[in-house]
């Protein structure tokens, strides 16, 4: 009998290859770490052909430090390049020779497991590159505040929330026992006003107290730091404290407006696990937060939640990805209703919380539209921005607290147009649109910035001008001539006081653009939306819920209709969102403006993409893509592109079945990849979900 061979041989198959025998990497002159010699590194490089792994040799000084989720330097293209190690293996799949770690930046862990999982979702998702998605995920390393010392944290004692601000929401209270619980609901939410702790951050802030008494964390993204600050101030009447130094346990802000240090320091204590709770703007949504269990996206209508960087992902739209990849409760609230939320209550993805008419009705001021028909009784004064009946109500309420005012526009006079033929007025030099930016200025150009001093008319050759255009420094400036003896408080980005946060419960005339309202603690004595024609004018996707959206948001600024509220609302704007305003039906229009939608195969009903750029570079992307139901739509010049010296930028849209968005995303991340590797001329910008469709 002949002996049995320990260690026999594969056999060889003709036509089969031999299986590869995987060697244990090793390098010249360098010593391999024992265990685990192999890193998987991401480097920080935008190229979309390099949106892979590349493999390198964990030297043994190394070892230790060269962990999953730190910063490494490495050598890549014949530069030292950043990159974040994603993983330790221990045979490599690379069959050459490879090049060792240069040096370990911080042995911090600033990149967890989950949020690698996160970041390389959103690139597969927006056909963008996992390098690109980690620049948004990681802020910046700062040396100083890696080093601070921790010491031994004492622990937060646990909140006891009370859950007032929802009893009057269907399925509020059932979200927030589901939640405490440690399940995953999803709810898309209608919030309604009201006064002191009923309000919309008192509202999230005891769904995240209810999820924090569960033993779990969360994660709050709102679309500024005014709104981040008044979350954080109901979170501390919930029993969630701020975090500081030597805690365990709490909430920190996560904003870019903290400056670099304060920013790195939030960041650390929440992957560290000193804190339980993110509150903060758009990047916030990669927050490593521990076990987490609840993420909150507050107005995802706001324009800010669209990250402008590439791969231009949504907050909403992560935070769902977020929820999904970590069994975490997901809650999309706001004032409106988004097509996009609005489309998961109907495919039943996500539930409906919002109130019944009665309950909606005893919370809500009294809404009046002042259109022209309403207004044809008061003869010529009918034809005026701010109506007699508007006046009246003014001049009323003001006896009682402050008055809103909500105009469109910033500035003075943004636009004017030729005083004698009415011809829109054009800068001589770059033929831009002229506005004045004082009573007694000359007209300057919004585009190139030139005053246009010696200004005539290129139609009629007449000099004076009259104003097309009213912004809310014009607009305050009436108001106060019309009440002399009010004063008048002007909020907005381009204000000279800036964004106001609050004002107090004393008369007053406060003129905002949208989103720049300030809060009044005992809430204002009415509100008058001006120039609704504006917001409604136009062929832009989304136009009427984002109208209602921002004027909701002012409305629910009002007391309610018992303690004599008001809103009017001035202008002809288009009647559908003028009556969902009426009735304060939000979720009425993001229906039908959804079911419109899907008749007319627009998003959110498919799944769309353009590609943007000059017109051989998007036909060489475009020729590329092949998905399920593909139709390409165009390439046309870009809308409102200006034809100059050049040819203006082209732009294709890409339609798919809302089924086959993922292999729209990867093919046309594939046609990218393809165009970065050949160093094809010209360019080409690929956005999926573009939110700017006219």
């Amino acid at each position: 009998m002949s002996a049995v061979d320990p260690t026999p041989e594969q056999l060889t198959l003709d036509g089969v290859p031999a299986p590869r025998v995987r060697r244990r990497p090793r390098a010249v002159g360098v010593t391999v770490a024992e265990e685990l010699p192999v890193a998987r590194v991401c480097i920080d490089l935008s190229p979309a052909h390099l949106d892979r792994a590349f493999e390198y040799l964990v030297p043994a000084a190394m070892a230790d430090d060269a962990r999953p989720g730190t910063r490494v330097k490495v050598r890549f293209g014949g530069q030292d390049v950043d990159g974040w190690v994603l993983e330790r293996v221990e045979e490599a799949d690379h069959d050459g020779p490879l090049v060792p770690l240069r040096r370990v930046v911080s042995g911090e862990q600033v990149l967890t497991p989950a949020v690698a999982r996160l970041a390389r979702a959103v690139a597969d998702r927006w056909a963008g590159t996992l390098a690109d998605v980690l620049r948004l995920a990681v802020p910046p390393r700062h040396a100083r505040v890696e080093a601070e010392p921790v010491g031994e944290p004492a622990p937060v004692p646990p909140p006891d929330p009370a859950a007032t601000a929802w009893a009057d929401h269907r399925g509020g209270p059932a979200f927030l026992q589901h939640v405490t619980a440690g399940g995953a609901p999803r709810a898309v939410w209608t919030a309604l006003p009201g006064g002191p702790g009923q309000r919309w951050p008192d509202a999230v802030a005891q769904a995240v107290a209810a999820c924090v008494l569960g033993g779990r964390g969360a994660l709050v993204v709102a679309p500024d730091a005014r709104d981040v600050e008044r979350v954080l101030a109901a979170l501390e009447s919930a029993g969630v404290p701020r975090w500081v130094p030597g805690q365990r346990g709490g909430v920190v802000r996560l904003t870019a407006d903290d400056g670099p240090a304060p920013r790195y320091r939030a960041f650390l204590a929440v992957s560290r696990g000193l804190a339980d709770v993110v509150v903060g703007t758009r990047a916030a949504a990669f927050a490593p937060v521990r076990d987490l269990g609840l993420v909150v996206c507050w107005d995802d209508g706001d324009a800010l939640h669209a990250e402008p960087r590439a791969p231009y992902p949504h907050v909403r739209d992560v935070l769902a990805l977020r929820s999904d990849l970590e069994s975490a409760a997901l809650l999309v609230g706001g004032h409106g209703r988004t097509v996009e939320a609005q489309a998961w209550v109907a495919t039943g993805w996500a539930h409906d919380v919002s109130a019944d008419r009665p309950r909606l009705r005893a919370r809500t001021p009294r809404v009046q539209a002042l259109t022209s028909s309403e207004l044809a009784r008061e003869g010529p004064a009918a034809a005026a921005r701010l109506p007699t009946p508007a006046w009246r109500t003014i001049r009323d309420r003001l006896a009682d607290g402050p008055v809103l005012v909500q105009t469109p526009r910033a500035g003075y006079v943004p636009a004017v147009a030729c005083g004698r033929c009415r011809a829109a007025a054009r800068c001589p030099a770059c033929h831009g649109p002229l506005g004045l930016a004082r009573a007694d200025g000359s007209p300057t150009c919004g585009w190139c910035g030139r005053m246009a001093t010696d200004w005539r008319c290129d139609e009629c050759g007449a000099a004076t001008l009259r104003s097309v255009r009213v912004g809310s420094e014009r607009t305050a400036e009436e108001l106060g001539r019309a009440f002399p003896s009010v004063p008048v408080v002007v909020s907005g980005a381009r204000a000279a006081a800036g964004v106001v946060a609050e004002i107090k419960d004393r008369p007053a005339l406060v003129v905002a653009t949208p989103g720049a309202e300030p809060v009044a603690p005992s809430g204002y004595a009415a509100a008058v939306l001006l120039d609704a024609a504006v917001a409604t004018a136009g062929s832009a996707m989304g136009l009427l819920p984002e109208a209602l959206r921002r004027w909701l948001a002012a409305a629910a600024l009002v007391r309610p209709s018992r303690d004599g509220g008001v809103v009017l609302l001035v202008g002809d704007a288009e009647p559908r969102v003028t009556q969902a305003l009426v009735r304060w039906d939000p979720v009425a229009l993001a229906q039908r403006e959804l079911d419109e939608r899907a008749d007319l195969g627009l998003p959110p009903a498919v799944r769309m993409a353009s590609v943007t750029g000059t017109r051989d570079a998007v036909e060489a992307v475009v020729r590329r893509v092949s998905a399920p139901g593909l139709d390409v739509l165009g390439p046309v010049p870009v809308p409102g592109a200006e034809r100059g010296a050049f040819e203006p930028d082209v732009r294709a849209l890409l339609r798919v079945p809302r089924a086959a968005g993922g292999a729209l995303a990867t093919s046309l991340g594939a046609s990218v990849a393809v165009r970065s590797a050949k160093r094809e001329g010209g360019t080409a910008r690929v956005q999926l979900d573009p939110a700017d469709l006219a």
